[in-house]
C-alpha cells in the first residue's frame, strides 16, 4: 500500500521517529553461551562477548565484586569484556547495558570443561534407542545438584562460519536435564565435583554423533592436508557430520574464547581406516585449538576408542589398515607427544555387536582421574594406565617393560593370551606372557629370534592386563611396519 505524504518535511519527520524508535528498542545480544545459570570459570580472566550497534559503548557489571567494565562495539557490532572471576561461589548476577540492560542471574563461578568428540561423547544418560547405557535409572533420579550445570552446544553443520551457535540453555543438574545429556561428560563432572567439595562444575557439551576429526577443524588448518578437500561457498554439505570444517564453523568456532579449566575428547571411530593420517591430525587439532582458544596448553584428557568388529559396517572392510587397533595405537602414541595430555584406556569395555559401549562411567571416570591427578593435583592414588616403554631381546626372550604403574601389573591371574611375537619375516604367532613386577617376558618355539611384540592387537578384543590399580594397558606394538605385517 503507497502512502502519501502532505510535504518532504513530514516524511523526514516520520523517518526520524521511526529510526529512533528502532534506536531506543535495540540493546544488547550477547553469545548463546551467557545466559541464565551459566558458570565462569573461577579465579581467572575470562571473556563475555556479543553485538550492538557498531561504535555501542557497553558496559558490565559483576556483582561479585561490584566491579564495572567498559568496552566499545567494533566495526561489525561485537563487543568483548575481559572480566575477573573469584575463588568459586555464588549464586551471582551479571548485567550488560548500552543504556538498555541485559541481566544474567543464577551465575556460578566454579570449574568448566568442554566435552567434545562423537557419537561416544554425545550419547545421552538415557541411552540411544534400542542402545542402553548400564546402570542409569538410578543414577538418573538421585542426579540433583545445583552445583553442575550442563550446556549442549546444538547441532549445525555449515560451510560458513557463524559468529554465534543455536540458541540452547544452561540447565542445573536434576533427572531430565542429566537424562539427555552427555553420558561420558556427566560421569566426568560429576565425579570432579564431588571430590573438589562440591565446587560447582559446567559442562559444555559439544558433539555430533558420527563426526570425523576434520569436521572440527577450519580450513587454515586442514590446508596442511593436501589430500582433504576443504568445501568452499555453495558446496553441498553431503555428510553432516564429516564434511570438513562444517562442524568448526557451525558449533566449535561460535564458542571458542569461553573461559575453561580444559577438555575432554572421546572420538575416533570416524577415522580408523586411516590411522596415519589420524596420528598427524589429532596433534595438529589440540595443538590448533589450544592456539584459537587462547587458553594457553590448557589439560586435554581423551578417550582411546573401545575395542569394535568394524567389519560389520559398510564397505566391511577387514584386515590390514582397517585393524581398529592401529587407530588406538596412533591414540596412545599421541599420550607421549601432545604436552599435558592423558588418554583413558577402554580396553575392557569393548562390545563386538556394538560400537557404543554401555559402560559409559568408564571413560568418564577415568577422565576424571586424570583430570584430578594431573590437573588438580590430587595425591594418594593411580591415574595412569600401564604404558608400554621399552622392548629387550634375550636370546629367544622378549621382553617387555612398562612404564606408570608404580604397584606392578597384573593380569588377575588368568593366562594371557593376546600377546604375539614375530622374528625378522614379520609374522607373528601367538606367544606365551608371563608377569614379572612391571614387565612381561614374551616366547615363542615359532620365533628363535624375536623382535617385535604386540599385545591384543585385533579390531575386537577383551584387554587382560592391567596395572594393580585396576586400570587397563593400552593394546601396543613394538614395530613400525606397514599394515600388511601379519
Amino acid at each position: 500500500m503507497l502512502i502519501k505524504y502532505k510535504s518532504l518535511s513530514q516524511f523526514l519527520i516520520l523517518l526520524c521517529l521511526c529510526l529512533f524508535s528502532q534506536l531506543v528498542k535495540a540493546q544488547p545480544k550477547l553469545a548463546a553461551l551467557f545466559v541464565d545459570n551459566m558458570v565462569l570459570q573461577q579465579q581467572s580472566t575470562v571473556q563475555v562477548w556479543g553485538w550492538d550497534k557498531p561504535s555501542a559503548a557497553v558496559t558490565l557489571t559483576s556483582s561479585w565484586n561490584k566491579a564495572s567494565y567498559k568496552a566499545v562495539a567494533n566495526a561489525d557490532g561485537k563487543f568483548v569484556f575481559k572480566i575477573s572471576t573469584p575463588v568459586f561461589g555464588g549464586p551471582y548476577q551479571i548485567t550488560v547495558s548500552d543504556g538498555k540492560p541485559v541481566t544474567i542471574s543464577n551465575v556460578l563461578i566454579g570449574e568448566v570443561w568442554i566435552c567434545t568428540g562423537q557419537s561416544n561423547m554425545e550419547m545421552p544418560m538415557k541411552g540411544f534407542k534400542g542402545q542402553p547405557i548400564y546402570g542409569t535409572t538410578d543414577l538418573i533420579l538421585n542426579s540433583k545438584n545445583k552445583n553442575i550445570r550442563l550446556y549442549t552446544v546444538p547441532r549445525s553443520s555449515t560451510i560458513e562460519l557463524q559468529k554465534d551457535s543455536k540458541t540452547s540453555k544452561w540447565l542445573e543438574a536434576d533427572p531430565e536435564s542429566v537424562a539427555n545429556f552427555s553420558a561420558t561428560g556427566y560421569y566426568f563432572g560429576r565425579l570432579i565435583n564431588k571430590v573438589l567439595d562440591n565446587v560447582p562444575v559446567g559442562l559444555i557439551h559439544c558433539s555430533y554423533s558420527g563426526s570425523s576429526i576434520q569436521a572440527w577443524m577450519d580450513a587454515a588448518t586442514l590446508g596442511a592436508f593436501p589430500e582433504i578437500k576443504i568445501p568452499v561457498k555453495g558446496d553441498t554439505i553431503k555428510q553432516v557430520s564429516r564434511t570438513p570444517t562444517t562442524l568448526y564453523n557451525g558449533m566449535l568456532y561460535p564458542i571458542l574464547g569461553y573461559g575453561i579449566k580444559g577438555a575432554i575428547w572421546y572420538q575416533g571411530e570416524s577415522n580408523y581406516d586411516n590411522p596415519a593420517q589420524y596420528e598427524k591430525l589429532f596433534e595438529t587439532y589440540v595443538k590448533t585449538i589450544r592456539a584459537q582458544w587462547g587458553e594457553g596448553d590448557f589439560p586435554f584428557y581423551y578417550c582411546q576408542i573401545a575395542p569394535y568388529d568394524y567389519a560389520q559396517l559398510p564397505p566391511y572392510n577387514k584386515g590390514g589398515k582397517y585393524n581398529s587397533a592401529f587407530l588406538r595405537d596412533a591414540q596412545r602414541k599421541e599420550a607421549d607427544k601432545i604436552p599435558n595430555t592423558g588418554m583413558a584406556v577402554l580396553m575392557d569395555i569393548g562390545e563386538q555387536p556394538t560400537i557404543h559401549p554401555p559402560h559409559k562411567e568408564t571413560g568418564g571416570t577415568r577422565m576424571a582421574y586424570l583430570a584430578l591427578a594431573k590437573t588438580y593435583g590430587i595425591k594418594g592414588f593411580n591415574a595412569l594406565s600401564p604404558a608400554y616403554d621399552n622392548l629387550t631381546i634375550k636370546n629367544d626372550q622378549a621382553i617387555v617393560k612398562f612404564k606408570d604403574c608404580p604397584n606392578g601389573i597384573t593380569s588377575y591371574f588368568k593366562e594371557l593370551t593376546t600377546f604375539e611375537v614375530a622374528g625378522d619375516d614379520k609374522h607373528f604367532y601367538p606367544a606365551k606372557a608371563v608377569i614379572a613386577g612391571s614387565s612381561v617376558t614374551v616366547t615363542s618355539p615359532q620365533v628363535k629370534n624375536p623382535v617385535a611384540v604386540r599385545y591384543a592387537f585385533r579390531d575386537f578384543v577383551m584387554g587382560e592386563l592391567y596395572s594393580t590399580d585396576g586400570l587397563p594397558v593400552s593394546s601396543f606394538r613394538t614395530d613400525d611396519w606397514d599394515y600388511d605385517a601379519k
